[in-house]
Protein backbone atom coordinates (compact mmCIF):
# COMPACT_ATOMS: atom_id res chain seq x y z
CA UNK A 1 0.00 0.00 0.00
CA UNK A 2 1.25 3.28 -0.85
CA UNK A 3 -0.25 5.30 2.32
CA UNK A 4 -2.40 4.45 5.01
CA UNK A 5 -5.79 5.80 3.48
CA UNK A 6 -8.94 3.85 3.46
CA UNK A 7 -9.89 5.47 0.40
CA UNK A 8 -6.91 3.21 -1.17
CA UNK A 9 -7.48 0.02 0.63
CA UNK A 10 -11.36 0.26 -0.63
CA UNK A 11 -10.44 0.77 -4.43
CA UNK A 12 -7.54 -1.92 -3.71
CA UNK A 13 -10.16 -4.42 -2.96
CA UNK A 14 -11.81 -3.55 -5.99
CA UNK A 15 -14.79 -2.40 -4.30
CA UNK A 16 -16.81 0.55 -5.66
CA UNK A 17 -16.16 3.57 -4.12
CA UNK A 18 -17.91 6.66 -3.21
CA UNK A 19 -16.11 9.71 -2.41
CA UNK A 20 -17.78 13.05 -1.21
CA UNK A 21 -17.28 16.50 -1.02
CA UNK A 22 -17.20 19.57 1.44
CA UNK A 23 -16.64 23.28 0.95
CA UNK A 24 -15.79 25.20 3.98
CA UNK A 25 -16.86 28.21 5.13
CA UNK A 26 -15.85 31.88 4.45
CA UNK A 27 -15.68 32.23 8.16
CA UNK A 28 -13.65 30.65 11.17
CA UNK A 29 -16.73 28.70 12.34
CA UNK A 30 -15.62 24.92 13.12
CA UNK A 31 -19.45 24.30 13.31
CA UNK A 32 -20.27 24.51 9.37
CA UNK A 33 -17.81 21.89 9.28
CA UNK A 34 -18.80 19.72 11.90
CA UNK A 35 -22.87 19.76 10.83
CA UNK A 36 -21.60 18.92 7.05
CA UNK A 37 -19.78 15.95 8.42
CA UNK A 38 -22.86 14.71 10.13
CA UNK A 39 -24.70 14.06 6.99
CA UNK A 40 -21.18 12.68 5.14
CA UNK A 41 -19.97 9.96 7.81
CA UNK A 42 -21.07 6.70 6.87
CA UNK A 43 -22.47 7.25 3.82
CA UNK A 44 -18.58 8.12 1.93
CA UNK A 45 -15.68 6.31 1.88
CA UNK A 46 -13.45 9.64 1.83
CA UNK A 47 -14.16 13.47 1.65
CA UNK A 48 -12.45 16.08 -0.63
CA UNK A 49 -12.32 19.30 1.52
CA UNK A 50 -11.72 21.99 -1.18
CA UNK A 51 -9.04 24.51 -1.47
CA UNK A 52 -10.58 27.97 -2.11
CA UNK A 53 -13.03 26.66 -4.84
CA UNK A 54 -13.81 29.56 -7.32
CA UNK A 55 -10.80 31.79 -5.66
CA UNK A 56 -13.24 32.57 -2.85
CA UNK A 57 -11.30 32.86 0.34
CA UNK A 58 -12.67 30.51 2.62
CA UNK A 59 -11.11 28.48 5.31
CA UNK A 60 -7.89 26.30 4.39
CA UNK A 61 -8.48 22.82 2.91
CA UNK A 62 -6.33 21.33 5.64
CA UNK A 63 -8.09 23.52 8.66
CA UNK A 64 -11.18 21.75 7.49
CA UNK A 65 -9.54 18.41 7.09
CA UNK A 66 -8.62 18.19 10.60
CA UNK A 67 -12.11 19.27 12.08
CA UNK A 68 -13.50 16.75 9.52
CA UNK A 69 -11.18 14.23 10.56
CA UNK A 70 -11.97 14.83 14.41
CA UNK A 71 -15.94 13.68 13.06
CA UNK A 72 -14.73 10.60 12.12
CA UNK A 73 -14.34 11.73 8.20
CA UNK A 74 -11.52 10.32 6.01
CA UNK A 75 -10.77 13.75 4.79
CA UNK A 76 -9.07 14.20 0.78
CA UNK A 77 -6.72 17.62 1.42
CA UNK A 78 -7.51 19.58 -2.26
CA UNK A 79 -4.20 21.71 -2.83
CA UNK A 80 -3.89 24.35 -5.66
CA UNK A 81 -1.24 26.03 -7.42
CA UNK A 82 -2.64 29.06 -7.95
CA UNK A 83 -1.38 30.66 -3.94
CA UNK A 84 1.79 28.83 -3.36
CA UNK A 85 5.13 28.39 -5.35
CA UNK A 86 6.77 24.82 -5.51
CA UNK A 87 8.86 25.73 -1.75
CA UNK A 88 5.18 26.45 -0.08
CA UNK A 89 3.31 23.58 -2.09
CA UNK A 90 6.14 20.75 -0.43
CA UNK A 91 6.00 22.29 2.88
CA UNK A 92 2.36 21.78 3.07
CA UNK A 93 2.40 18.58 1.71
CA UNK A 94 4.79 17.60 4.70
CA UNK A 95 2.40 19.20 7.13
CA UNK A 96 -0.70 17.25 6.17
CA UNK A 97 1.12 14.03 5.81
CA UNK A 98 2.65 14.48 9.30
CA UNK A 99 -1.20 15.29 10.55
CA UNK A 100 -2.41 12.06 9.28
CA UNK A 101 -4.21 13.41 6.02
CA UNK A 102 -3.75 10.38 4.07
CA UNK A 103 -5.35 11.37 0.29
CA UNK A 104 -4.38 14.04 -1.35
CA UNK A 105 -6.10 15.93 -4.74
CA UNK A 106 -3.95 17.97 -6.44
CA UNK A 107 -5.40 20.80 -8.95
CA UNK A 108 -4.00 23.82 -10.83
CA UNK A 109 -6.44 25.99 -9.29
CA UNK A 110 -9.43 28.24 -10.00
CA UNK A 111 -8.04 31.71 -11.33
CA UNK A 112 -8.12 34.41 -9.48
CA UNK A 113 -10.42 36.95 -11.90
CA UNK A 114 -12.99 34.51 -11.01
CA UNK A 115 -13.01 34.96 -7.31
CA UNK A 116 -13.75 37.84 -4.73
CA UNK A 117 -10.05 39.09 -4.67
CA UNK A 118 -9.24 39.36 -8.54
CA UNK A 119 -6.18 41.97 -8.07
CA UNK A 120 -4.32 39.07 -5.99
CA UNK A 121 -1.41 37.54 -7.67
CA UNK A 122 -1.51 34.18 -9.05
CA UNK A 123 1.73 32.36 -8.47
CA UNK A 124 1.32 29.06 -10.64
CA UNK A 125 4.62 27.94 -10.34
CA UNK A 126 3.78 24.65 -11.10
CA UNK A 127 0.59 23.38 -13.01
CA UNK A 128 -1.24 19.77 -11.63
CA UNK A 129 0.60 17.47 -13.91
CA UNK A 130 3.84 18.64 -12.16
CA UNK A 131 2.43 19.08 -8.94
CA UNK A 132 1.73 15.23 -9.10
CA UNK A 133 5.18 14.19 -10.46
CA UNK A 134 6.62 16.24 -7.07
CA UNK A 135 4.34 14.54 -5.07
CA UNK A 136 5.09 11.46 -6.10
CA UNK A 137 8.91 11.57 -6.06
CA UNK A 138 8.27 12.97 -2.02
CA UNK A 139 6.47 9.86 -1.39
CA UNK A 140 8.21 7.01 -3.61
CA UNK A 141 11.81 8.58 -4.29
CA UNK A 142 12.35 10.62 -0.73
CA UNK A 143 13.17 13.47 -2.92
CA UNK A 144 12.35 17.13 -2.50
CA UNK A 145 11.82 18.59 -6.17
CA UNK A 146 14.94 20.11 -5.85
CA UNK A 147 16.72 16.79 -5.36
CA UNK A 148 17.38 16.79 -2.24
CA UNK A 149 16.49 13.59 -0.13
CA UNK A 150 14.61 13.14 3.32
CA UNK A 151 14.32 11.05 5.81
CA UNK A 152 10.82 10.19 6.10
CA UNK A 153 8.55 10.75 3.56
CA UNK A 154 4.99 11.38 3.14
CA UNK A 155 2.87 8.66 2.29
CA UNK A 156 -0.13 10.15 0.59
CA UNK A 157 -2.86 8.24 -1.63
CA UNK A 158 -2.38 11.07 -4.67
CA UNK A 159 -5.75 12.12 -7.02
CA UNK A 160 -5.98 14.24 -9.98
CA UNK A 161 -8.90 15.86 -11.66
CA UNK A 162 -10.16 14.88 -15.74
CA UNK A 163 -12.95 16.57 -17.48
CA UNK A 164 -14.23 14.33 -20.02
CA UNK A 165 -16.28 17.33 -22.00
CA UNK A 166 -13.88 19.47 -22.50
CA UNK A 167 -12.84 20.41 -25.92
CA UNK A 168 -10.82 18.93 -27.80
CA UNK A 169 -12.58 16.11 -26.83
CA UNK A 170 -9.95 13.75 -28.47
CA UNK A 171 -7.19 15.23 -26.48
CA UNK A 172 -8.85 14.55 -23.20
CA UNK A 173 -7.49 10.65 -22.50
CA UNK A 174 -3.98 11.87 -23.62
CA UNK A 175 -4.36 14.50 -21.00
CA UNK A 176 -5.35 11.99 -18.54
CA UNK A 177 -2.35 9.82 -19.99
CA UNK A 178 -0.21 12.39 -18.41
CA UNK A 179 -1.43 12.36 -15.59
CA UNK A 180 -1.44 9.09 -14.58
CA UNK A 181 2.19 8.73 -15.93
CA UNK A 182 2.95 11.29 -13.75
CA UNK A 183 1.94 9.55 -10.81
CA UNK A 184 -1.89 9.74 -10.04
CA UNK A 185 -3.14 6.99 -8.13
CA UNK A 186 -6.46 8.09 -8.66
CA UNK A 187 -9.13 10.51 -11.18
CA UNK A 188 -12.01 12.05 -9.57
CA UNK A 189 -13.66 13.51 -13.31
CA UNK A 190 -15.81 16.45 -13.98
CA UNK A 191 -19.69 16.14 -13.06
CA UNK A 192 -21.64 13.46 -15.33
CA UNK A 193 -24.58 14.55 -16.74
CA UNK A 194 -23.78 13.24 -20.46
CA UNK A 195 -23.58 9.52 -19.45
CA UNK A 196 -23.46 8.52 -23.18
CA UNK A 197 -20.24 10.90 -23.75
CA UNK A 198 -19.07 9.62 -20.61
CA UNK A 199 -18.86 5.92 -21.86
CA UNK A 200 -17.44 6.99 -24.94
CA UNK A 201 -14.42 8.92 -23.21
CA UNK A 202 -14.32 5.78 -20.99
CA UNK A 203 -13.62 3.24 -24.25
CA UNK A 204 -11.00 5.45 -25.24
CA UNK A 205 -9.20 5.15 -21.94
CA UNK A 206 -9.77 1.34 -21.74
CA UNK A 207 -8.26 1.68 -25.20
CA UNK A 208 -4.96 3.34 -23.90
CA UNK A 209 -5.49 0.75 -20.94
CA UNK A 210 -5.12 3.43 -18.38
CA UNK A 211 -7.98 1.94 -16.91
CA UNK A 212 -5.77 -1.03 -15.17
CA UNK A 213 -3.30 1.77 -14.16
CA UNK A 214 -5.42 4.64 -11.96
CA UNK A 215 -8.40 3.95 -10.51
CA UNK A 216 -11.38 6.48 -11.74
CA UNK A 217 -14.40 7.32 -10.11
CA UNK A 218 -16.99 9.73 -12.28
CA UNK A 219 -17.89 12.95 -11.25
CA UNK A 220 -21.78 12.90 -10.07
CA UNK A 221 -24.05 15.91 -8.62
CA UNK A 222 -27.65 16.42 -7.68
CA UNK A 223 -29.41 19.58 -9.38
CA UNK A 224 -31.40 21.77 -6.82
CA UNK A 225 -33.17 24.17 -9.35
CA UNK A 226 -34.02 24.53 -12.74
CA UNK A 227 -31.47 27.90 -12.76
CA UNK A 228 -28.70 25.90 -11.39
CA UNK A 229 -29.27 23.14 -14.22
CA UNK A 230 -29.19 26.08 -16.67
CA UNK A 231 -26.37 28.01 -15.64
CA UNK A 232 -24.10 24.64 -15.79
CA UNK A 233 -25.17 24.44 -19.46
CA UNK A 234 -24.39 27.75 -20.35
CA UNK A 235 -21.84 29.41 -18.39
CA UNK A 236 -19.50 27.02 -16.75
CA UNK A 237 -16.79 26.09 -19.13
CA UNK A 238 -16.12 21.85 -19.74
CA UNK A 239 -19.67 21.21 -18.48
CA UNK A 240 -22.48 19.18 -20.63
CA UNK A 241 -25.59 18.98 -19.75
CA UNK A 242 -28.05 17.66 -22.21
CA UNK A 243 -31.11 19.90 -22.63
CA UNK A 244 -33.19 16.87 -21.51
CA UNK A 245 -32.10 16.85 -18.14
CA UNK A 246 -33.73 20.33 -18.36
CA UNK A 247 -36.92 19.00 -19.70
CA UNK A 248 -37.20 16.69 -17.17
CA UNK A 249 -36.97 19.48 -14.03
CA UNK A 250 -39.29 21.70 -16.10
CA UNK A 251 -41.93 18.88 -16.49
CA UNK A 252 -42.71 18.39 -12.57
CA UNK A 253 -43.74 21.35 -10.18
CA UNK A 254 -41.45 23.45 -8.79
CA UNK A 255 -41.87 22.23 -5.55
CA UNK A 256 -40.18 19.01 -7.03
CA UNK A 257 -37.86 20.32 -9.21
CA UNK A 258 -35.27 19.11 -6.48
CA UNK A 259 -36.67 15.56 -5.50
CA UNK A 260 -36.23 15.02 -9.27
CA UNK A 261 -32.55 16.24 -9.45
CA UNK A 262 -32.16 13.88 -6.72
CA UNK A 263 -33.71 11.08 -8.65
CA UNK A 264 -31.35 11.93 -12.09
CA UNK A 265 -28.67 12.05 -10.06
CA UNK A 266 -29.75 8.41 -8.81
CA UNK A 267 -30.21 7.00 -12.44
CA UNK A 268 -26.75 8.30 -13.48
CA UNK A 269 -25.00 6.90 -10.74
CA UNK A 270 -26.51 3.55 -11.63
CA UNK A 271 -25.61 4.00 -15.50
CA UNK A 272 -22.31 4.60 -14.31
CA UNK A 273 -21.44 1.84 -12.55
CA UNK A 274 -22.53 -0.69 -15.85
CA UNK A 275 -19.55 1.25 -17.35
CA UNK A 276 -16.87 -1.04 -17.54
CA UNK A 277 -13.52 0.33 -15.77
CA UNK A 278 -15.23 2.88 -13.43
CA UNK A 279 -13.84 1.98 -9.69
CA UNK A 280 -16.52 4.56 -7.74
CA UNK A 281 -18.39 8.16 -7.98
CA UNK A 282 -17.30 11.30 -6.68
CA UNK A 283 -20.20 13.24 -5.50
CA UNK A 284 -20.52 16.63 -5.21
CA UNK A 285 -23.25 18.10 -2.96
CA UNK A 286 -21.49 21.25 -2.03
CA UNK A 287 -23.65 23.30 0.14
CA UNK A 288 -26.42 20.25 -0.38
CA UNK A 289 -24.76 17.59 1.77
CA UNK A 290 -28.05 16.72 3.12
CA UNK A 291 -29.28 15.00 -0.05
CA UNK A 292 -26.12 12.55 0.22
CA UNK A 293 -27.76 9.90 2.16
CA UNK A 294 -30.52 9.35 0.03
CA UNK A 295 -28.72 9.15 -2.50
CA UNK A 296 -26.42 6.95 -1.39
CA UNK A 297 -29.32 4.69 0.20
CA UNK A 298 -31.37 5.68 -3.15
CA UNK A 299 -28.13 4.12 -5.52
CA UNK A 300 -28.08 0.59 -3.77
CA UNK A 301 -24.66 1.86 -2.13
CA UNK A 302 -25.03 1.37 1.80
CA UNK A 303 -23.15 -0.30 3.93
CA UNK A 304 -20.62 0.99 2.90
CA UNK A 305 -17.26 -1.25 3.59
CA UNK A 306 -15.04 -0.65 6.78
CA UNK A 307 -11.20 -1.62 7.52
CA UNK A 308 -9.57 -1.34 10.52
CA UNK A 309 -6.94 1.47 10.78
Amino acid sequence: MKSNSKLEKILESGQFAVTGELGPPTCANAEVIKKKASYLKGYVDAVNVTDGQTAVVRMASWAACLIGKEEGLEPTVQMTCRDRNRIALQMDILGVAALGINNMLCLTGDHQVFGNHPMAKGVFDLDSIQLIKMVKDMRDEKKFQCGDAMEVPPRLFIGAAANPFADPFEFRVFRLGKKVAAGADFIQTQIVYNVDKFAKWMEAVRDQGLDKKVKILAGVAPIKSIGAARYMQTKVPGMDVPEQIITQLKAVPKEQVSKQGIKQCVEIINRIKEIKGVAGIHLMAIEWEEAVPEIVEQAGLLPRPQFPN
